[in-house]
């Protein structure tokens, strides 16, 4: 379970985020959804540890991150993975390189384990027979799949998705989508996926959080927020503006 409780962060006196509460329950997804550059991947980076809070907490099972000595925040971010927007895959290394490389640097596993996980992983994502590949020589759909396979490898029981469609037509980012909801189910962790692609992300997600002004404006379920009389957030996802609408 992850809980965030009044969680401000500024860079240069700009503040990002001003006083964010949000939960997610062991074994959801939910959607942050929320205008470009108004803090949704910081708070991704706050949850992760990759930066620390100005103000607030960040409870992953009830433990503040940002309390942690440094060896049982190490151990706090081993049960975490990030599929990270661009895939941030290592272009001189191969697709199996790619994933092998987590179990390669974290753990004591003989070769040959890590030859079989990496290879369970690519069947679970569709891209048997492609480990030989590099970067390059994949399309952008086929760079998501192997940036979730190195994820999973690692069996993180929570999962933060940075725009994992980001640069994909319709149809493919339609794909990833489904082969997200379809890892989540078979290895049930909790996953926050960032993204912009609204309302289309509505059906395979639990719950979903809207982040404005530094806060979150709502959070509910995707029939409550879809449905949702608000006229920001109504605006934002349909488009379609119902009377005057106040930004401040």
């Amino acid at each position: 379970m992850i809980e965030v409780i009044d969680l401000y962060k500024s860079f240069s006196h700009q503040e990002v985020l001003q006083g964010i509460n949000l939960r997610v329950e062991e074994g959801q997804i939910l959607a942050l959804i929320g205008g470009s550059g108004k803090g949704k991947s910081v708070l991704l980076k706050l949850i992760i540890g990759l930066i620390k809070p100005d103000k607030g907490k960040i409870l992953i099972d009830d433990q503040d991150i940002s309390k942690l000595r440094r060896r049982s925040l190490k151990q706090l971010k081993e049960r975490l993975g990030i599929v990270f927007q661009g895939g941030a895959l290592f272009d001189f290394l191969t697709v199996f390189e790619n994933i092998a490389f987590p179990l390669r640097e974290k753990t004591r596993m003989k070769a040959s384990q890590i030859r079989d996980i990496v290879l369970a992983e690519l069947a679970r994502v569709g891209l048997s027979g492609s480990e030989n590949k590099y970067p390059a020589e994949i399309s952008g759909g086929m760079k998501k799949r192997v940036a979730l396979a190195r994820c999973l490898v690692m069996k993180p029981e929570i999962v933060l998705f940075d725009e994992p469609t980001t640069g994909l037509d319709p149809l493919i980012g339609k794909a990833i989508h489904n082969l997200i909801r379809e890892c989540q189910r078979n290895l049930n962790f909790t996953a926050i996926i960032v993204t912009h692609d609204i309302p289309a992300i509505f059906p395979m997600v639990d719950r979903v959080a809207m982040l404005y002004n530094g806060k979150i404006r709502a959070a509910g379920t995707p029939g409550e927020i879809e449905n949702t009389k608000d006229p920001v957030i109504h605006q934002f996802i349909h488009g379609e503006l119902e009377g005057p609408i106040s930004i401040t």
